[in-house]
């Protein structure tokens, strides 16, 4: 026997589970040689005894246990900083394998408790107003990584006595862009939805899109979560320069795919997000034309003041001409609301969000060093 053939062949990886939604995890049983109930035993674990051990799995017999072992791990992201708002806000930044680091939001109200998650490591689209996209970009999350910022905020809240059920929403509204990250996003939703994994009604599991019109359709058909749409513009030119990805999918495709998605959703209705700048899209004309968009689809507007960043050019619209952008909506009968700017004092607000990106696309260097050459303004 040659010395090569004599070499032992390298193990298997271990599977993480929190890789798995529950059909993942029956798959897995089956193949391991056991019963695919196992995945819900497991599951309830997991997701409601928040066990990260599987010498912790009490029923589950020691035999089975000892497999696992072999063959399976529970591998989350780490926590590297948790901070609080004046306001209630707390902050998690997250450590994953590589150097690179994402950040989870939790905002407390007084009848919900709402977790902010990133799906991605930076983005690459590149929206102007946006801190994560000047990080530039690095990988898509795993599906361990998602669930796990929900894994972890559950955990750390409890510690901090906000309740037995402390996350009572999930907004897919953190770094990255969800549906560029869409078989992880939707598995790691269905666990949020699970009733052996968190439990979540449908509804108050929402994902936010830029707009990308074929992930928007694909989605209808996999998850029924709550969808909301980063609008910011009411025309086609002054979304292209503040999202990119416009140039691709103009507003009349994001709109035919939004009420193909309503419906087949009866009462639903979609959530158009829409950050005021102070003199970019904050004119009363644009509130006008705003109006006759979204009388086209079932919507509600989310109106949110633009949460200034390090190097930015744009600056957040007054209250008062936030109030009449409101308002002029609002007398035409659509649902409008103005985002309390929350977290904003530890950098957790909308738009903020930056975490350590590794960048791949070297947006981030060229940001600074366009800071470096006074190009932009770092007030």
């Amino acid at each position: 026997m040659s010395e090569a053939s004599a070499t032992a062949a390298p193990a298997s990886p271990k599977v993480n589970l929190f890789d798995l939604d529950r059909a993942g995890l029956q798959r897995f049983f089956i193949g391991i040689g056991e019963k695919k109930y196992r995945a819900e035993q497991v599951m309830k674990w997991l997701y409601h005894q928040q066990v990260d051990r599987f010498d912790a799995m009490t029923d589950v017999g020691k035999a089975l246990r000892t497999k696992l072992d072999a063959c399976a791990e529970l591998v989350l992201p780490k926590v590297m900083h948790e901070q609080q708002s004046a306001d209630g806000t707390t902050k998690w930044v997250l450590a994953l394998p590589g150097g690179n680091a994402i950040e989870t939001v939790y905002i407390p109200e007084t009848s919900r408790g709402t977790l902010c998650v990133s799906s991605q490591v930076g983005c690459s689209l590149n929206c102007s107003f946006c801190s994560t996209a000047k990080q530039g970009f690095n990988r898509n999350l795993s599906t361990s990584e998602i669930i796990g910022q929900v894994w972890i905020a559950n955990q750390r809240l409890k510690a901090l006595g906000r309740g037995e059920r402390p996350i009572t929403n999930v907004v897919m509204m953190g770094m990255g862009e969800p549906l560029l990250n869409f078989d992880n996003v939707v598995a790691a939703m269905d666990l949020m939805r699970d009733d052996f994994g968190f439990g979540l009604a449908n509804k108050r599991v929402t994902l936010s899109t830029a707009g990308l019109v074929p992930m928007i359709d694909e989605l209808s058909e996999k998850s029924d979560v709550s969808l909301a749409v980063s609008l910011h513009a009411p025309n086609d030119a002054l979304r292209d320069q503040l999202v990119p990805l416009n140039k691709k999918y103009p507003i009349a495709e994001l709109m035919a795919a939004c009420n193909r998605y309503v419906a087949k959703r009866p009462r639903s209705s979609i959530t158009f997000e829409y950050t005021l700048m102070k003199g970019v899209n904050d004119k009363p004309e644009y509130a006008r034309a705003l109006v006759k968009l979204l009388r086209r689809v079932p919507s509600k507007l989310n109106l949110i003041p633009f949460n200034p960043f390090p190097g930015t050019d744009y600056e957040r619209s007054d209250p008062a001409t936030i109030e009449a952008f409101k308002k002029i909506v609002m007398e035409a009968g659509l649902i409008a609301t103005v985002r309390r700017t929350r977290g904003d004092d530890i950098d957790a607000a909308c738009g903020q969000l930056v975490g350590q990106v590794l960048d791949r696309t070297r947006r981030s260097r060229e940001h600074r060093a366009r800071l470096e050459q006074g190009k932009v303004d770092a007030a």
